[in-house]
């Protein structure tokens, strides 16, 4: 397929400058979970002809990703910095192990938290896993980093990090593209010490990822990424990431050090560049990390007060952390609240839950917006999946006149990523008053920008696929009663039967169904277009 993204210099952002560098690296597979600001990676690279798709959740994700790099082909994994948390179980194991292809894990970090429940700061994980990171500046590096991370994956048989943040996945910068490689021809190669890490095998890898990542930072000191630009002698600013372009906005009679290779770090480099300077100054976007790393390295470094720890930086903020000045920020002016869309399924949903004062355990999604007013709606919201197992702790819990009002409500997309084992333990460990799940089936991972999953039987590209049987899955699973509701009957009374669920002393699911009304329209194009290709296609 071509495409203006594969001709010569373009203006990118960095989520697609990542995509096209994935194609032009001769990536075998592109997988992952859609989350905002990681969504549009592999939408791109589905786009411009690589072979992609979404994967239940970025656990299941990043498995495949291992096994497309164990068979010695490349691999992209993508997600948002909370997937990660999902995917952190193969993670901390795949750097023990030895990857024969490339492996690239983005993480997509959300400071300020636009599409969020946290902010947490994924160079956390670096260090805590023992895998190499790389943070672009812009799209040009994410570009380039994503050819560097594969390129160093081979050379110490590892997995590596690409951190990006929003304002890099977001922002368009110019991007001049190298020639591009086929994917390799590949083979298995069996190597089971460095792959089946049983405890044997493991604590002699446990000593061989220590090795490998001493070699890559001695890399990292000769002749890895990093750039200085000398100014005053008074003051130096250590940053990276899209940190290193609001401090040289900010300060640019300052001199400045950016390195893109952010674990393991270039020690002796930044200590070179620190000890030039009165003032040492790092600015460095989310928690404390670089500060705590070279403070104990006996580099003595100045940080950002804990004000600037909450949210995104820009130019303005780091001006404010180079002058020391501490003092309130100006209140941010105050948007309009988001809300469901009109003619959106699930407010007759809400409608019903705030009628029949139930206790709502709520989830991620869409329907998250069901706390907000005219609805309020929903009384919590933890993590993917949390609804069901967090309802039925609350039903455990509660004296039964409360237990009774709780109901669990969860998406489709919602309940593909980590719903399945919570509606498992419903079965296996269901509360005396039996319990209410709710999917609230919009077909389509709306919140993120539509994206497809096995419960709507489409793929990435929105070619026709299995389709997961939600009342299936409950009836196999255990669960006492399961109704599908069309919400778009007109003789539905979902009050009632919501009503008549909770006087139940046993588990049920009640899948109410409704396409997204964005969606909708979409997916009759969809359906129409797969039909006309079965059509076409020749019998037999």
């Amino acid at each position: 397929m071509t495409d203006s993204l594969t001709e010569s210099r373009q203006l990118l952002s960095g989520d697609d400058a990542v995509a096209l560098a994935a194609l032009h690296a001769g990536t075998t597979l592109g997988v992952g979970y859609p989350g905002t600001p990681s969504t549009e990676i592999l939408e791109t690279f589905d786009r411009l002809g690589g072979r992609a798709q979404w994967s239940p959740n970025e656990k299941t994700a990043l498995e495949v990703g291992i096994g497309v790099a164990f068979a010695g082909a490349r691999s992209l994994v993508t997600m948002k910095h909370v997937g990660l948390n999902v995917a952190a179980d193969p993670l901390f194991t795949a750097t023990y192990t030895d990857v024969d292809g490339g492996l690239v894990i983005v993480s997509a970090d959300d400071p300020g938290m636009a599409s969020s429940q946290n902010e947490q700061d994924n160079r956390r994980y670096a260090r805590a896993a023992g895998i190499p990171m790389l943070e672009p500046v812009d799209s040009q590096q994410a570009y380039d980093f994503t050819w560097l991370g594969f390129e160093l994956s081979e050379r110490w048989k590892i997995p590596v990090m690409l951190r990006l943040t929003t304002r890099v996945c977001h922002s368009l910068t110019p991007v001049q593209p190298r020639a591009p490689i086929p994917p390799k021809a590949v083979k298995f190669r069996r190597d089971v010490p460095a792959r089946v890490m049983i405890p044997a095998y493991a604590k002699p890898a446990h000593h061989r990822l220590r090795t490998k990542l001493a070699e890559i930072a001695a890399w990292n000191e000769a002749e890895g990424p990093m750039e200085t630009e000398m100014g005053s002698k008074t003051l130096g600013i250590i940053s990276t990431g899209i940190s290193a372009m609001h401090a040289r906005e900010a300060a640019p009679e300052a001199s400045h050090f950016t390195f893109g290779l952010t674990y393991p770090l270039p020690i002796t480099r930044i200590r070179e560049f620190a000890q030039q300077f009165e003032r040492v100054l790092v600015v460095e976007e989310g928690d404390p990390v670089l500060v705590e790393e070279l403070r104990t390295a006996g580099i003595p470094v100045e940080g950002k007060t804990e004000r600037f720890r909450f949210g995104e930086l820009d130019v303005a903020r780091v001006h404010r952390i180079v002058t020391g000045d501490d003092s309130e920020e100006p209140a941010q002016p105050k948007g309009k609240p988001p809300e469901l869309c009109p003619g959106c399924s699930h407010r007759n949903v809400f409608h019903a839950l705030r009628e029949l004062d139930c206790i709502v355990a709520g989830d991620i999604g869409c329907y998250t917006l069901g706390v907000l007013p005219p609805f309020s709606a929903m009384d919590t919201c933890v993590c993917m999946g949390a609804s069901i197992t967090t309802g039925l702790g609350l039903r455990h819990a509660l004296p039964e006149v409360q237990a009774r009002r709780v109901v669990s409500v969860i998406g489709d997309s919602t309940f593909v990523h980590s719903g399945l084992t919570g509606l498992a333990e419903m079965a296996y460990n269901p509360p005396e008053t039996g319990h209410l799940v709710m999917i609230l089936d919009n077909e389509t991972t709306a919140m993120t920008g539509q994206q497809e999953h096995p419960g709507t039987g489409r793929s990435l590209n929105h070619e026709r696929a299995d389709r997961m049987d939600f009342e299936a899955v409950g009836r196999a699973l255990g669960i006492a009663y399961v109704e599908l509701i069309d919400e778009s009957a007109k003789n539905v009374d979902l009050k009632a039967r919501i009503a008549d669920c909770l006087a139940r002393n046993e588990t049920a699911l009640m899948i109410v169904r409704q396409p997204c009304v964005l969606a909708a329209p979409k997916i009759r194009l969809y359906e129409k277009a797969a039909d006309q290709q079965c059509a076409a296609a020749p019998a037999g």
